[in-house]
């Protein structure tokens, strides 16, 4: 009988692995070797085997809901029958991406007890996490028992004073895009961080919607630093537009601002801001004071950190895509992004914080990691793969990357390739989409190389992902399970449930927005 040990790969301590001869099928007996990879793989030289692998404590809650891949239908369907708070929480986006203020589960829990007002605050989620919650909130009202105590509403980062260096762009003059390297002086700051994290940049908004918005009003000077530093005017919320409804002497004006506030498809307009709601609604004029009360706080955009400290010490670096699109025939910029692209200066210093992530390189530096992070995704791997040079790790890293053109678009590519010559960079797999007749993704390679993929993750390799969720990281996950049926031998429901297997072991992380 040949022996049921092996090793993760050379130089690893043994690794337990389930004979062929054992009662289980070819899948089951995958997705044992998976976990148990995971769990011992990587113990070289007396490290210790991965202590995240090991199961939730006895009694800590579960949310089976907080997975954006599934859809809104599934995770209010896991949720059904559990406290409000909870039936709320299945119905964000499930990215924690703190977009809204909060995370999923406490956002919820404010919506629930009334410390927060507005259901629009979900950006990833949209409309249907809007309709979806107000739904659920308008059940809860019907019933009689009182909600309990508001709580106080967390008040947003002050942050730190940091300066700015600069903000060169890395794709090419012809390309769709403008993605711009941006460097951050840490100096004197106090701030720390570590490959993974995330900065929070505090910035204001554009200085010409803000007076352009001033003249509308008709508003006095007085009013300008709350437009351009305490209010977001270009994501007005649902309560605005209901209290621009109630003030509205037209009442076709009403009847389409009450269809903004319940996200009706054939509300007009579309993508709003502050500025367009009030051109397009001119009997609505509410006193400013309430006006301004109903705008949400301006708050600070989370961006992933594209720099290992080891490489870049007293420096914060970013892979930052601009925002800029035009509407209604007015140029609409991103509030940060534009600002770091084409208003930072280093004589006007910046607000920031650093906000810690769970996604971290694997605890021993043997682990083989797989990355995938397509445009601007490329932000934390190249943190990782800095850290892991700097670090001597001895690791496989593969990376997935991929964007529209190689020409223009390959975002860090002479650093990328560098490591590629060194051997850092064990794999490089690129997809472009607009290259050839077929579009091709980093979904597309996962699937071409899922034989190599597989081996891989049975090695006990750490799978990242980073990127837009509402797509890209929906796609990668789908892949993921075809690989896990087509080379594992499982059928649809153990796929899902090896993929949880390997999220629970935080070998399975996303960092998705």
């Amino acid at each position: 009988m040949p022996s049921p040990w092996g090793a993760a790969f050379p130089g690893a301590a043994p690794v337990p692995l389930i004979p062929e001869s054992a009662p289980f099928s070819p899948a089951q007996r995958a997705w044992l070797n998976g976990f148990l990879a995971g769990l011992y793989g990587g113990a070289a030289d007396g490290a210790p085997a991965n202590a995240s692998a090991a199961p939730p404590p006895p009694g800590e809650e579960e949310f089976p809901w907080h997975d954006p891949a599934l859809e809104l239908e599934e995770r209010l369907a896991l949720a059904e029958g559990k406290p409000k708070p909870r039936r709320l929480m299945a119905a964000m986006a499930q990215l924690d991406c703190g977009q809204c203020g909060y995370v999923c589960q406490t956002y919820a829990e404010a919506l629930a007890s009334g410390a927060e007002t507005s259901a629009s605050l979900c950006v990833p989620g949209g409309k249907p996490t809007s309709k979806a919650l107000k739904a659920l909130l308008a059940e809860a009202a019907t019933l009689a028992a009182p909600a309990p105590a508001a709580a106080p509403k967390p008040a947003g980062p002050v942050g730190e004073a940091i300066g700015f260096l600069a903000a060169t762009r890395l794709t090419g003059a012809d390309s769709a895009k403008d993605v711009r390297h941006v460097v951050l002086d840490l100096a004197g700051s106090g701030l720390a961080y570590q490959a993974g994290d995330s900065v929070g940049v505090i910035v204001e908004n554009d200085p010409a919607l803000v007076e352009a918005v001033m003249a509308t009003l008709g508003a006095d000077d007085s009013l300008r630093p709350v437009l351009a530093q305490e209010k977001d005017i270009a994501r007005p919320l649902d309560r605005t537009t209901d209290l621009l409804a109630g003030a509205a002497k037209d009442p076709r004006e009403a009847a389409m601002l009450r269809k903004l506030s319940d996200g009706d498809d054939d509300a007009e307009p579309k993508e709003a801001d502050l500025l367009d709601l009030l051109q397009a609604f001119p009997s609505a004029r509410p006193p400013i004071a309430d006006l301004v009360a109903s705008l949400p706080a301006l708050k600070p955009r989370l961006y992933s950190i594209a720099s290992s400290p080891l490489a870049a010490p007293g420096k914060v670096e970013l892979c930052v895509g601009v925002v800029r699109a035009t509407r209604r025939g007015r140029v609409r910029d991103g509030v940060a992004s534009c600002h770091l692209a084409f208003r930072a200066s280093p004589d006007l210093p910046l607000r920031a914080y650093i906000q810690p992530s769970h996604f971290r390189l694997p605890e021993n530096p043997a682990t083989p990691v797989i990355m995938v992070g397509p445009g601007t995704g490329i932000a934390p791997f190249r943190a990782f793969l800095q850290q892991r040079e700097a670090t001597g790790a001895k690791g496989r890293n593969w990376l997935f990357f991929g964007d529209q053109r190689s020409a223009t678009d390959f975002l860090f590519g002479q650093e990328i390739a560098g490591w590629q010559q060194t051997g850092l960079l064990t794999r490089l797999s690129l997809a472009w989409s607009r290259d050839t007749a077929r579009k091709v993704y980093v979904q597309d390679r996962m699937r071409e190389e899922s034989a190599e993929l597989w081996r891989w993750l049975q090695d006990g390799a750490h799978f990242y992902v980073c990127g837009d969720a509402s797509r890209m990281a929906k796609d990668v996950d789908t892949a993921l399970r075809q690989v896990a049926m087509q080379q594992g031998g499982m059928n649809a429901d153990q796929a899902r449930d090896w993929i949880v297997a390997l999220a629970r072991q935080h070998r399975y992380q996303r960092d998705v927005y």
